[in-house]
């Protein structure tokens, strides 16, 4: 997907001219029985749970278990079959309190653009299309690229950056957004152990501002450690809470079948192998 394309249908999306006013004690987000189905089969099956302000949650699950297409529909990018989401008591469209940090797999990074350039993208639900942003505007967009520690990088060319350094320039635009629910896909992928501790660096703050983060993984003992809840899907939500509790045995059996070894060690018991396909062009997560 080149950035261009991007910008247009985030453009698009944020900048729909009716807002949904934040309903008193709604969870922020809220599922009943949501469902998405291709030609090919489901890729979610009635998955129904709510989340607060403020809560850092992790999805689990073979490739092909539906995260990422889950985290387009709460996105509001993409519309699911049946079923019923809230965010704050209303559906998706016309929230800019949402942001979404695709894969970076899925970007054209040789896109002409410069960090700066990407950062301000944020900015556009509070703009409007095709206006200029004002000196607040910049000033928001450098406050962000300096909470990810990119600020002297603004003017570089995207193609320009590390990996860690591409994902924590989407964080920036999620956070020039002024998002409240932030949603990473796959963030964690191909990045070394200091730039995953950038990550998580930049997740503590948003903890703090009770920004919730819900982020799709595949590394089943960073989402026990690092996470309030652990979300195991595969394609139906086989369950949603504590780590110790969702990671059972069972579960990860009836999430990964035989694709999935357990093996006891002193520290618990130790997972391996994912090795699930993918299914089609539908669902790359």
């Amino acid at each position: 997907m080149s950035l261009f394309k991007e910008f247009k249908k985030t453009s698009r999306h944020l900048s729909r001219r009716q807002r949904h006013e934040h309903k008193k004690d709604a969870p922020i987000l809220h599922t009943e029985k949501l469902s998405m189905r291709y030609e090919n089969g489901y890729a979610l099956k009635d998955v129904s749970f709510s989340l607060q302000e403020g809560e850092r949650i992790a999805i689990v699950g073979p490739n092909g278990a539906g995260k990422s297409t889950l985290l387009k529909i709460i996105a509001g990018v993409q519309k699911p079959t049946s079923g019923a989401i809230q965010i704050f008591g209303h559906a998706p469209d016309g929230h800019v309190c949402i942001a979404y940090v695709p894969q970076r797999s899925q970007v054209d990074w040789t896109f002409p653009v410069t960090v700066a350039d990407v950062a301000m993208m944020g900015r556009v639900g509070h703009l409007g299309l095709f206006r200029n942003p004002k000196s607040h505007d910049w000033d928001v967009v450098h406050h962000a690229l300096d909470v990810v520690k990119l600020d002297h990088l603004a003017k570089r060319q995207i193609d320009q950056l590390s990996g860690g350094q591409q994902q924590r320039m989407f964080i920036a635009r999620a956070l020039a957004q002024e998002a409240e629910l932030m949603l990473m896909d796959e963030p964690m992928t191909g990045l070394d152990i200091t730039s995953q501790e950038d990550i998580f660096r930049i997740m503590d703050e948003l903890r703090a501002r009770d920004v919730t983060v819900i982020v799709s993984l595949h590394d089943l003992k960073m989402a026990s450690e690092r996470f309030d809840r652990v979300m195991l899907l595969n394609k139906d939500l086989l369950a949603i809470g504590l780590a110790e509790d969702t990671l059972s045995p069972e579960n990860l059996i009836s999430a990964y079948g035989g694709n999935l070894q357990l093996v006891p060690t002193d520290d618990g018991m130790l997972t391996i192998g994912d090795t699930t396909c993918c299914e089609g062009n539908n669902e790359h997560a």
